[in-house]
Formats: structure tokens, sequence, C-alpha cells
């Protein structure tokens, strides 16, 4: 068993019950704004990336659009690997900070570093300069793996009420939004300040690191007080693990819908400095503008979307919200015909539906993740959110890369200046269609994955049992016929 710093307590006992949810009922604003403040965290390092990264690699270190492509996608795609292991690395932690929160605080400092040494650039530019990045890349990926996957298994062992957890995913989303903006419209700011090129991405890292620091820290005292529950067994390998998620069919039909999702969003950011560049023609303020126009709706719309979600339920509300979110990138094809402002409105709609699709998808998990947990007797949320992030990671790396190989297919042409390159009119083209008719095929056709997922609260509160033995089979048969005065019968 594995204990971090902070103490350890004995193993589980092989039949001890499964690990009960918090009660129901309302959880503290505390504990809620606490758990949000890692949203700092996973926001800064799921957008900073996947918006200056490609860029970084292709306008300042001279690197190939295709092989910079297969830079961002290579280490992310690790993750689809070891986040499954962090998730149950963490099931199995015993310290007396609770088994989720030591990786807050640990995981989520080395995260910090590691960001950092990403856009340290030791080797200036060129091909060395580009495997540096690709190492430091993964390494920083790994990190996130061990802070991501305990983070979000944390809201299904927090509570057990169906609209509690919908109520924390809406501060978290809440926050997320914040770091977004924060981290997406001012790190281009502060690479711009201290003079971009190799100078400005490296005060632009220490800035971001700072930021996930503070979100780290943040969630991990902001849940001392949080409710752990009793720990209990969990299975016993790896595989057993991996096999119960995919046994899932709720589970399994969400994951595919936001991988899906997720790299359509993923493209969307990628293509934020480009667009700006080339369609738009402004890359000073333009990408913190396209920024400020996706993510500031989110912190107006999220108290609306809690309450269409309350009203329509969690599913119909996630596919709303996808529509919107995939009609307006097909509305956004025509941005060089449009006026500038009228751009900035249509960003302004992906960034209302972007706010739903995350806060539903992120609340559907524990309801998923609290159905096994009742049904099968067992606690394995760090197993479904190992997976879950882990396919997360994935598709937010294939947008970069998705993007990247646009770019490639469609001639872009690389530079070492720091200042994007004249482009063709191609280029450009593909510019446009990566960051607008892509995404929303991706983002709106994902919502046709969801038909299997069926989990309501009257389902929730009475989940289906595990398959009986025979005799069980026999004896429950046996019962229902001695009771409706039938005699008995045998299969």
């Amino acid at each position: 068993m594995t204990a971090p710093p902070g103490g350890s307590g004995p193993p589980p006992t092989p039949g001890q019950p499964a690990q009960s949810p918090g009660p129901p009922g309302t959880l503290p604003r505390g504990v809620h704004a606490g758990y949000a403040l890692g949203s700092l965290a996973t926001g800064a390092f799921g957008t900073v990336p996947g918006l200056l990264l490609l860029p970084y690699l292709t306008d300042t270190l001279g690197v190939a659009a295709g092989v910079a492509a297969l830079l961002v996608l290579l280490p992310k795609a690790w993750d689809v690997l070891v986040n499954p292991v962090a998730g149950r690395i963490s099931d199995r932690t015993r310290s007396r900070w609770g088994a989720r929160r030591p990786y807050l605080l640990f995981g989520g400092l080395a995260l910090a570093v590691l960001f950092g040494a990403i856009f340290a650039a030791p080797f200036g530019a060129g091909p060395a300069a580009g495997a540096y990045v690709a190492v430091a890349f993964l390494a920083t990926a790994t990190a996130f793996a061990f802070f991501q996957v305990p983070y979000v298994a944390m809201p299904a062992e927090l509570t057990s009420d169906y609209a509690e957890r919908t109520r924390m995913m809406t501060w978290r989303i809440a926050v997320l939004a914040l770091a977004i903006l924060v981290a997406g419209a001012v790190a281009p700011l502060v690479r711009d300040a201290a003079g971009g090129g190799v100078p400005g991405h490296r005060w632009m890292g220490v800035f971001v690191a700072a930021l996930i620091a503070l979100g780290a820290v943040g969630a991990f005292l902001g849940t001392r007080s949080a409710p752990q529950g009793a720990v209990g067994e969990s299975e016993p390998s790896l595989r057993a693990q991996l096999a119960v998620a995919a046994r899932s069919r709720p589970f399994r039909a969400l994951l595919l819908c936001f991988v899906v999702q997720s790299a359509g969003v993923a493209t969307i950011l990628a293509g934020v400095q480009y667009f700006a560049d080339h369609v738009l023609r402004d890359s000073t303020t333009g990408p913190t503008v396209l920024f400020v126009c996706f993510v500031g709706p989110a912190l107006v719309v999220m108290p609306l979307w809690s309450r269409v979600g309350a009203r329509v339920g969690k599913l119909a509300a996630l596919v709303a919200a996808s529509l919107i979110l995939s009609a307006g990138g097909l509305a956004l094809v025509a941005a060089p015909v449009l006026p500038t402002a009228v751009v900035y409105l249509l960003v302004a709609v992906l960034g209302v539906g972007y706010a739903g699709q995350q806060v539903f998808a992120l609340a559907m998990l524990p309801d998923c993740i609290a159905y096994d947990t009742v049904r099968t007797g067992r606690r394995q949320a760090g197993v479904f959110t190992g997976v879950w992030t882990a396919g997360e990671t994935f598709g937010l790396a294939l947008g970069p890369g998705i993007y990247g190989l646009v770019l490639a297919t469609t001639g872009y042409v690389s530079s070492t200046t720091g200042t994007a390159a004249t482009q063709s009119d191609t280029a450009r083209l593909g510019v446009l269609l990566g960051f607008t008719i892509l995404p929303a095929l991706l983002i709106g056709l994902a919502t046709l994955l969801l038909r299997p997922y069926d989990l309501t609260p009257a389902r929730l509160s009475t989940p289906t049992p595990p398959p009986a033995t025979a005799d069980h089979a026999v004896v429950a048969v046996t019962k229902a016929a001695k009771t409706h005065g039938k005699g008995t019968t045998t299969p």
C-alpha cells in the first residue's frame, strides 16, 4: 500500500464495506470554495499549453508544424497509461490527510515547478530545444496526473447527494472559468510585456507556475474539514479495476463523449493565437480579447445553467450546451467577412455553450462513480477518475495535435523570430477551418455517443444489483412465487 508523507494507517481489510460518501445535505461553503480552488491548477495547465505551446514551438523555436503537433500530442498521450495508475495508487493510499489530499499538495507543487521548466529553453531554438520541451512536457503531464486524478475523485466521496454534486461542480466550473480567463488572457500579456520570444515565454512560465501552486495549496487547505468517509476494499488489480469501469455503460457513454468534445475544445484553444494573427490580424490584443469573450460569459451564465439542469436534467442540459457550442463554431466560419465585433459576439456564444458542457459533464461523472459504488459495494472512485482524466487529457492533447496537422497539411510556415511569418491563402484557410468547422463537428456529433447514458435521480437511488448466482436466483423466484400464492417455480 502507498502512504505519502503525512502518516499512514493500516491496509484495508478484505470484505470491509466500501467507502461511504459523505452524508446527504449541504456541504459548508468553505468546502465548496476550497475544493473549487484546485481548478486554478487544472485550468491553468489545461489552458496554457493548449493555447501557447504549439505557437511557441512553431513561431519561436522554429519547429516544423507537423513535428510540433507530435511533440504536443505524445507527452499527453502518455497520460492514457499513467492516469489509471495514479487513480489506483490514490485509492490504496492511507494517510492522516485522507486518500486524496496528499496528492493535491505534493502533486500540485511538482506540477508547478515542472510547468515552469517547459518554457525555460536552456538550448535556445532548434531540434534540441524541441526535444527538451517534449521531455519537460512529459514530466509535467505525469505530475498533473497525480494531482488531477485524486482531485476529480473527491466529489463522489464528499457527498451522497445528487443535487449537491451539481452545486459542487458549479463552484468548480466557475473557478475553472476564472482560471482559464486569467491564465489564457494574462499569460500572453506577460509574455509580450517581457519582450516576447524566449525571455517572454520564460516569465510567462513563472507566472502560470505560481497560479498552479496557489490552486494546489488552496485546495489542500480548503478541504481539510471535508468528510472523508471510511476506506474500504477495492479490486485487487489494475486490470480488474479497469474491467469494472469498462462494464459501466453510463460511464463509457459519458467518457467517450467527453473525450471527443475535449478534443474539439482543445482545437479551439490551440487556434486562438493563429486565428488572431491571420484572421483577425491583431496579434497584440486579439488573443486576450478572444479569451475574455470565450470565458467571460461562463462566469455570468453558470447560475443559469445550474437552474436549467435542475429543470430538465443533467443529460438534456449537456446536450443543449454542446449544440450551442457547436452552432457558434459553425457560424464563426464566416469570420473573414464579418465585423470584428460580431466575431467576438460569436465567440461569446461559444463561451455560453462551453460553460454548460463542462459543468454537466463533470457533474455526471460523480453520479457514475456513486452508482457503481452502491451497485458493486466497492470503492473505486480513483480508478473511474483515472480513466476519465486519462481520456480528458488525451482529448486535450489531440486538439493541438489535430490543429498542428491541419497547419502542416495546408502549408503553414514556421519562424524563429517570435513573430508569425506571412502565410499563403491556403495556410490561412487551414487556420480558419481548424478553429471553426472542425471543432464544431467534433463537439456536436459527440452528443450522439450519449444515447446509452441512462442515470437519473430515481435510478441512482435504486441501482441494479450485481447478477445473482444460480442458487440465489432460485431462492428469489421461490420467494416471489410464494408471495403471490402461486407455489414454487423452478427455472
